[in-house]
């Protein structure tokens, strides 16, 4: 199996969260792919793809990921399994908490990918958030919040790591 993870950082809290699951996977399974450097055409080499995205200010995607994000309309994510995670701020925006992971979620979706890794929303306190899944119970990625819930996020990637590796051995 071949893991992809691609990701845009501007404060190197998504770099970070990439390197963590990296090393929870296996740097032998996981290749890490900054999106600032790298094209985003390159995920499609992967069997499976994670994505790693930012929210900035109120909704707005992480500046690596809008200036590749028309480039995501022409992927073929036909047969590609996809993982997300996000990061946001649920105090400071918390009318606006991990948008760009929701907007990410449907970008793949429309490229026709396999979106595995929906993460349970219970233990955050925010007011809304496009990335919940349709009957709000679950986030449609990981959600970290290294400003408010630091100490949470390792104990979350290590179990949404382990998780999307369940998921995908049972497709």
């Amino acid at each position: 199996m071949k893991i992809g993870l691609f990701y845009g950082s501007t404060t190197c809290y998504t770099e970070i969260a990439a390197e963590k699951i990296q090393a929870t996977i296996g740097e032998e399974l996981v290749e890490l792919h900054n999106i600032k450097d790298q094209a985003l055409s390159r995920c499609v080499d992967y069997d499976l793809i994670i994505f790693g995205i930012s929210t900035w200010d109120y909704g707005e995607l992480q500046e690596d990921w809008e200036s590749c994000w028309q480039d995501i309309a022409t992927l073929d994510l036909t047969n590609k399994v996809v993982a997300i995670y996000g990061m946001g701020d649920q105090i400071g925006y918390t009318d606006w908490f991990q948008d760009a992971l929701g907007m990410l979620h449907e970008q793949v979706l429309a490229q026709s990918a396999t979106v595995i890794g929906y993460w349970f929303n219970q233990g955050y306190e925010f007011s809304a958030s496009k990335a919940l899944n349709e009957d709000k119970t679950h986030f449609v990625g990981l959600s970290l919040d290294e400003d408010n819930q630091y100490e949470l996020s390792e104990d979350r990637i290590n179990q949404w790591s382990e998780q999307i590796l369940i998921e995908y051995s049972n497709l």
